[in-house]
């Protein structure tokens, strides 16, 4: 829902339904995950995508129908990779896509969730997809970490999907829940269609350098929240780095771990470490590599590399700890400018991420798109 969140927003509060298709599954090499979404409107515009364009056109037309009749629809896409040419998903895979209705009557708590997910505290939204008795299908909760919104059918459901989604929420996990009629755990027949909406990911870019710049604009299109931090006051300035969200004059180890203190920093924190200078990089690095992160990596020769294992060694780093730390930074695509080795970074906080072996796509078999780790 969140990419098209701001067009969703604006007909919702002008009165008018929409149709809101979300992907809620999918199985094989599916070019999109579960979320993502596409809107269909009354005046025949679409925004969004669930497939990258291989079944828009299918759709938005059940998108219509839904929009007519007021009634939430399932869909299943695709076929085998060898077939997916003949039923339109032609990167193959399976998609499940859940369409419905989008209303001031059909869902009263949009108006909070929308305002949640825009000043990023962390809401997940979860709806029955599937459950026997058709009446039920389409029923909504908004559950925050301390309250909730809307109701499931009965109280038993309700806390059971009400925990699983906090747990979720929690790791920032998107997904289909399953269980009985009336919420039983180890039971079948319901399926509850939990989407999070987590805050964005932050990307921390130690140094205030050229490179720092570059980093800055990719990371803001990747979706991170971008932080540049450097102690050096007449380098780290907003105007310089316009792209990042926010500029931090402070010594890099001292800002970080007041972040960490803090609990600002987590387990899809990625850290660039860019000013090769080791009075900066070892400190920072000694506080980066003891916490539970996406990513550090930090810039510099293979010497500037062996000189900084050596130092954080002297420091008291366990070779368990330096094992985790990606230097010299980023996948070997022969980048030159900023620019480009802004790309190099970001190609290997992506194949880290997401388990890729940075190959060309060409030399390799298989499945193309790959489950989170």
């Amino acid at each position: 829902m969140r990419d098209v969140l701001d067009e969703l927003v604006k007909r919702y509060e002008a009165g008018e339904t929409v149709g809101l298709a979300t992907v809620v599954a999918t199985f094989s090499s599916a070019p999109r995950s579960p979320g993502a979404a596409m809107m269909v409107t009354q005046n025949d515009e679409a925004f969004g995508s669930v497939s990258g364009g291989c079944v828009e056109g299918a759709v938005y037309d059940l998108g219509q129908r839904v929009i007519e009749n007021s009634q939430p629809v399932m869909q299943r896409y695709g076929v085998s990779d060898d077939d997916a040419f003949a039923v339109g998903l032609t990167c193959g895979g399976i998609l499940d896509v859940y369409v419905e209705p989008v209303s001031q009557e059909s869902f009263p708590e949009f108006g909070e969730l929308a305002e949640s997910i825009r000043s990023e505290h962390g809401v997940a939204l979860a709806t029955i997809i599937e459950h026997p008795d058709i009446s039920r299908v389409g029923k909504r909760m908004v559950i925050w970490a301390d309250r909730v919104a809307g109701d499931l059918g009965t109280t038993r459901i309700n806390d059971a999907v009400v925990d699983d989604a906090r747990g979720m929420l929690a790791t920032g996990r998107t997904g289909t829940m399953h269980y009985g009629p009336e919420g039983q755990r180890r039971g079948e027949g319901m399926a509850v269609f939990v989407a999070s909406f987590e805050p964005p990911p932050r990307m921390l870019v130690f140094g205030a350098i050229d490179f720092a710049s570059a980093m800055a604009r990719l990371g803001s299109f990747l979706g991170y929240r971008v932080t540049v931090c450097d102690a050096r006051p007449v380098f780290a300035t907003k105007s310089r780095f316009p792209e990042a969200d926010e500029v931090v004059v402070d010594w890099p180890h001292r800002y970080l771990a007041a972040e960490a203190e803090a609990g600002r920093v987590d387990a899809r924190t990625v850290v660039a470490v860019l000013t090769h200078d080791p009075k900066f990089d070892v400190p920072v690095l000694q506080v980066a590599l003891r916490l539970d992160l996406g990513y550090v990596g930090a810039m510099g020769s293979r010497r500037t590399h062996e000189d900084r294992l050596d130092r954080l060694r002297e420091a008291g780093m366990t070779e368990a700890e330096l094992s985790t730390l990606s230097s010299p930074i980023g996948l070997d695509l022969g980048a030159r400018t900023p620019e480009e080795t802004a790309v190099s970074i970001a190609a290997e906080i992506i194949s880290l991420r997401w388990g890729g072996q940075g190959d060309r796509l060409v030399a390799t078999a298989g499945p193309i798109h790959r489950e989170h780790l």
